[in-house]
């Protein structure tokens, strides 16, 4: 489904950066299988997001470059406090897969 037209202003409003996974956790009490993610983001810190990311192991996600949408206010979901939102797309399985940089990016540096 097509979303309502934004302007440039709405969309310079997001602030979208580079981050470097450190850290999968089982989270069990997510209502849809989840982990709980912890991202480098470089000078701007380290911050956790709940993830529907689980078509990959935890092995595969340590240390991978991700894109993640930094500015939104944190939410709690099923007791976890989740910073970040992590961005992906389902495949044609229906798989949840990373929106990741192509090319060796600097932590912490913006997506415009």
């Amino acid at each position: 489904m097509e979303k309502a037209q934004i302007v440039y202003d709405d969309f310079a409003k997001v602030d979208i950066r580079i981050g470097r996974v450190l850290t999968v956790l089982p989270f069990e009490r997510a209502r849809h299988p989840a982990y709980k993610v912890e991202v480098d983001f470089g000078p701007f810190g380290k911050k956790w997001s709940s993830a529907q990311i689980t078509s990959y192991s935890p092995d595969e996600l340590v240390g991978k470059l991700v894109t993640c949408v930094v500015n939104m206010p944190p939410r709690n979901i099923a007791g976890f406090h989740s910073e970040i939102l992590i961005l992906g797309a389902k495949n044609i399985a229906g798989d949840v897969k990373l929106l990741a940089p192509t090319h060796d990016i600097e932590i912490g540096e913006a997506v415009f």
